[in-house]
């Protein structure tokens, strides 16, 4: 029998309890407060900051930044707090369609540069608004064909000089290990189900290569995510440190 088992193919058709309308408003809630440990852990962001965030900010001295889906604002708010003991000024926008994650991220403190708007993407270009960074947290494996299009157009509208979409890789390790060591954290909450359900609706890269334009590159970020990139105007093909998805073939 195939290694792969059952995660040989995505499944496009597992939803995550937190996506239904009708999930327990308590379970979603201790979801989202939960958030932030399970990014700290996992999700690279505060070395994805440090690679490709900084380097604007030491060039330019400050930026903005747009969060598409951004659930309950963690990484938004570490990456204005990252930037801002950096000495940089960040102005992060971090938006989500679901009315129970911008409820929640708005109840955060308040941090000086950080706004909460509850919308799509696609409300952010009718009003022609660019960002100098566009990026996200786990979201391309919750999109269908059409929404996965029409984000990755939105961005490419929306940014000025780079898009980082960060997502699960799916594979066996991965499965086993989220199930194994935070299976705590799903008592009372959605992040174990949930998780092990995004894991088997993720990409592998070369699946994500295949369905993505080809000015748009699949990187690698540790061993148990991806980063979908795009910078406007550049050619891709000889960006340094780009890796075409038939690279992890």
């Amino acid at each position: 029998m195939s290694p792969w088992g059952p995660l040989r193919q995505r499944d496009e058709v597992a939803v995550e309890d937190m996506d239904r309308p009708d999930c327990d408003p308590k379970r979603l809630e201790k979801t989202y407060v939960r958030f932030p440990v399970v990014n700290r852990l996992l999700s690279g962001w505060h070395g994805t900051y440090r690679r490709r965030i900084k380097p604007l900010l030491e060039r330019e001295g400050k930026a903005s930044l747009l969060d598409i889906g951004c659930g309950s604002g963690d990484v938004a708010r570490s990456l204005a707090r990252w930037a801002s003991s950096d000495g940089y000024s960040l102005t992060v926008t971090a938006i989500d369609p679901d009315a129970r994650a911008f409820s929640f991220a708005s109840r955060a403190r308040p941090m000086r540069g950080v706004e909460y708007r509850q919308a799509h993407s696609s409300d952010l270009v009718a009003e022609n608004l660019t960002f100098d960074v566009v990026i996200s947290n786990h979201i391309l494996h919750h999109l269908d064909p059409p929404q996965l299009a029409g984000v990755l157009h939105d961005s490419e509208v929306l940014s000025r000089s780079l898009v980082l979409h960060n997502d699960l890789r799916r594979s066996n390790a991965s499965y086993v290990l989220f199930m194994a060591g935070f299976w705590p954290l799903g008592v009372g909450s959605c992040i174990c189900g949930d998780g092990l359900v995004s894991i088997k609706r993720s990409y592998t890269p070369s699946e994500l290569a295949a369905v993505v334009p080809t000015q748009w590159r699949v990187e690698r970020n540790g061993p148990w995510h991806h980063l979908l990139t795009f910078r406007p105007g550049a050619s891709q093909d000889n960006a340094p440190g780009m890796l075409r998805g038939e690279d992890y073939a």
